[in-house]
């Protein structure tokens, strides 16, 4: 479409504007599950398997993204580890070995489905390294 003005060009964004808003929203199906564990006064050891749980109760019907990924934060960072893929995100939980990484108290999970999701800060030891 040639717009001979910019008038022209002006009407026409707010004619196309205007009938957006007159679209009707379709419900949005964004999942943030709460994660219940682990929690703030978990300690994990290195090596050890855990099962990482949360809250499925109020999943919407329809899930654009029912595939879960689990990675660790460090210090409010989220690094390249990644702890559990491919899941389907009603599970729950899904189990995953602690990795070695050093001795701290600022680790978190983040639980990517169709959102992502922090658990508590918590502390993973074992690894001989202190932070």
């Amino acid at each position: 479409m040639k717009f001979t003005s910019l008038a022209a060009l002006a009407a026409a964004l707010v004619g196309t504007s205007l009938s957006a808003l007159a679209s009707p929203l379709m419900p949005r199906d964004v999942f943030v599950p709460p994660i219940l564990y682990p929690h703030a006064d978990t300690v994990w050891t290195v090596g050890q398997r855990h099962n990482v749980t949360w809250d499925t109760s109020n999943a919407p019907k329809q899930i654009t993204n029912g595939k879960g990924m689990i990675m660790l934060r460090f210090e409010n960072l989220t690094t390249p580890v990644i702890l559990a893929n491919n899941f389907n995100i009603l599970l729950g939980r899904i189990e995953v070995t602690v990795p070695t990484v050093v001795d701290s108290s600022e680790y978190q999970l983040v639980l990517f489905g169709d959102s992502g999701n922090f658990s508590p800060f918590f502390t993973i030891q074992g690894s001989g390294v202190d932070f």
